[in-house]
């Protein structure tokens, strides 16, 4: 009797096997988003001596002590302010609280630099507040000055404090509420059990919320310029374009970066070896207690003060500018001007985003199917430029793209005798790979949530059938990845749209964005001229804002999240 050989197709092979250069791709990505942090890495082995020399004896020793001063008020003011918030909607009824709930997540929407020239532009000395208050007080009224590192600090809370509020407030809703009322039948008050019970078990996730907010505070380049509070990334900007020393600018950037590995060293160390376990389940959560009286009122006028503050002020101050504009018929309303720096932005942001969601998926399907150690180790590496300030990838890919130019040349001009110029460095291609350095954990982390559900079971199944890995990529993945997908690349694009220190140092020239845009017309007090592409930006950033709002007003977020919101700030962190 004749023995029929199985069809090659059909026969179950390991899926390493059938992957082919598999593995390798994904490494060789890996190991391009990784190469513009190594090459900053590297940069500070060989200082510039005369030119650290100059900015040491200058300006140098300030922006170091004023970066500290602001990580510590911007990393005090959210986490204080974070928490304290979250922790007051979750386990108290007040009026409003249910508006609120998902409200005080609007300032997500806000860039730093946006809410920096509108507070610049109301309580500076010629603004609408200070000359009130000498009217009706006289000339010589006290009011702090908002060009001042307080300025900074409180602007920046005002915006950032949203991720300690999200991350914390999920964490709180998760915890059961047998655990904090045995806290109170001890003996411990509602607030004793909040420090001793709830807080340290909400600490990894305010941890986290906490490192993203200051990760943004240490990118920050729009806010610390305008409001006079110089830090080592204005420093950054002012020795590259003003000195024109792009070596000691790399360099710099490197300072930058070990900050950036303090803080991550720091909420490391707030985590340590811990571990928090929820008993909860299916139980219920906190019960919040009815607030009454005066206490009722304080914390709406709390609640309603902040937003006021960080989202309401701005926007009708932005409205009311477009609407005396277009009054005015001034340039750049609407016309030519304003589409032409808007399609710039979406055509950017779009293209950047279509290749990030592409490599993601590419990342977390080479993930997914190698199981070698050096594989996942790449991955981390090529998620750590979110968690890098936008300077510091910036100067990254730009001596990355500048070396790989003149060896081109270099090659051109010995074989063919042709200087072809500079094919990647100034060109739309340098600031996309920028951008896709900068924010891959935003879409990795998105798909691979949704990739995780998908059981091993299905693909051995399609494999049994004969199936090629592309083939179960394109017919099972995609089809039940593409919601994770589709989050990743909102959030990707809007993050995008109001990136400003990574579009600043590579944008093409000529090509000027609505961010860049904003900064030009705020740097010279055109406040009015800014409002609309500010405002523009705004609008765009309140689309993830809406898919995260779901998941804050969730009353239990023990049911799976929605894929890539909420649990895609925290995976982001905690992949570093």
């Amino acid at each position: 009797m004749t023995e029929t050989a199985p069809h090659p197709e059909s026969s179950p092979k390991p899926l390493r096997q059938r992957l082919g250069g598999g593995p390798a791709l994904t490494l060789l990505i890996a190991t391009l988003l990784a190469l513009p942090l190594g090459v900053v890495v590297v940069a500070m082995l060989t200082p510039t001596v005369d030119v650290w020399q100059h900015i040491w004896a200058t300006r140098l020793p300030e922006m170091l002590t004023n970066t500290a001063i602001l990580v510590l008020g911007v990393g005090t003011g959210t986490a204080v302010l974070g928490t304290g918030l979250a922790w007051l909607v979750v386990a108290y009824r007040f009026p409003g609280r249910a508006l609120f709930r998902w409200l005080l997540i609007l300032p997500l929407a806000m860039p730093t630099y946006v809410l920096a020239f509108v507070f610049m532009s109301t309580f500076d000395f010629a603004g609408p507040v200070q000359s009130a208050l000498r009217a009706w007080f006289g000339p010589d009224v006290w009011f702090p000055d908002v060009r001042s590192g307080t300025g900074v600090i409180i602007v920046m809370t005002l915006v950032l404090y949203p991720y300690v509020y999200l991350l914390a407030r999920a964490a709180f809703h998760e915890q059961s509420a047998v655990t904090f009322e045995a806290a109170q039948t001890l003996g411990d008050s509602r607030r004793a059990a909040f420090f001793r019970v709830v807080l340290p078990l909400a600490r990894p996730s305010i941890a986290a919320g906490l490192t993203l907010a200051l990760m943004e505070a240490l990118t920050d380049i729009g806010a610390v310029r305008f409001l006079n509070f110089p830090t080592i990334t204005d420093g950054i900007f002012r020795v590259w374009l003003g000195m024109g020393e792009r070596n000691a600018a790399v360099e710099l950037a490197g300072v930058l970066l070990l900050f950036a590995l303090v803080v991550i060293l720091f909420e490391r160390r707030m985590r340590g070896r811990a571990r928090y376990y929820q008993a909860g389940g299916r139980d219920r959560g906190i019960v919040p207690v009815q607030l009454s009286g005066r206490a009722a009122w304080l914390a709406t006028g709390a609640c309603t003060l902040v937003l006021g503050a960080a989202f309401f002020l701005p926007v009708s101050r932005l409205v009311a500018w477009v609407v005396t504009e277009m009054a005015k018929g001034a340039p750049g309303v609407f016309d030519a001007l304003y589409w032409g720096f808007a399609r710039n932005s979406l055509m950017l942001s779009g293209a950047a985003t279509a290749v990030a969601v592409s490599v993601a998926l590419i990342l977390a399907n080479g993930v997914r199917l190698s199981k070698g150690r050096s594989v996942r180790l790449g991955v981390r590496l090529a998620t750590m430029g979110y968690a890098m300030p936008g300077a510091v990838v910036a100067f990254g890919v730009l001596v990355l793209l500048s070396s790989v130019d003149h060896a081109l040349n270099g090659l051109s001009q010995q074989f063919w005798g042709v200087d072809v110029g500079l094919l990647l460095t100034g060109t739309a291609v340098g600031l996309i790979y920028a951008y896709v350095v900068r924010f891959m954990a935003v879409g990795y982390y998105s798909v691979e949530a949704s990739l995780e559900k998908v059981t091993p079971s299905m693909d051995d199944a399609a494999r049994t059938l004969g199936a090629s890995s592309s083939r179960v990529l394109r017919r099972i993945h995609l089809p039940l990845v593409r919601v994770g997908m589709f989050t990743g690349a909102t959030l990707l694009f809007v993050d995008m749209m109001k990136e400003l220190p990574i579009t600043l140092l590579l944008r093409p020239f000529g090509y000027d964005t609505l961010s860049v845009w904003v900064w030009q017309m705020a740097s010279e007090s055109l406040w009015a001229s800014a409002s609309l592409p500010a405002l523009t930006i705004v609008v765009t950033g309140l689309i993830p804002v809406v898919l995260l709002s779901h998941v804050a007003t969730s009353t239990r977020s023990t049911k799976p999240l929605p894929t890539g919101t909420t649990t895609q700030l925290a995976d982001s962190v905690e992949a570093l």
